[in-house]
């Protein structure tokens, strides 16, 4: 039944609000990564430029 509920608010969602949220996802697992060293700073500040210029953040 929650799955129910949160599809619902999904699919009422806007295409340029699913696509924020996707950007914070992306973003915070780019932060995780560099967190754990998993990625060096350089790799996280263009993996995160990227990610801003291509979803059209700002």
């Amino acid at each position: 039944m929650a799955e129910n509920i949160l599809q619902n608010r999904w699919e009422a969602l806007s295409h340029e609000e699913k696509n924020h949220i996707l950007y914070l996802r992306q973003k915070e697992l780019l932060e995780t990564l560099l967190v754990r060293h998993a990625i060096s700073r350089a790799q996280f500040d263009k993996s995160l430029h990227d990610l801003t210029e291509k979803m059209g953040e700002a």
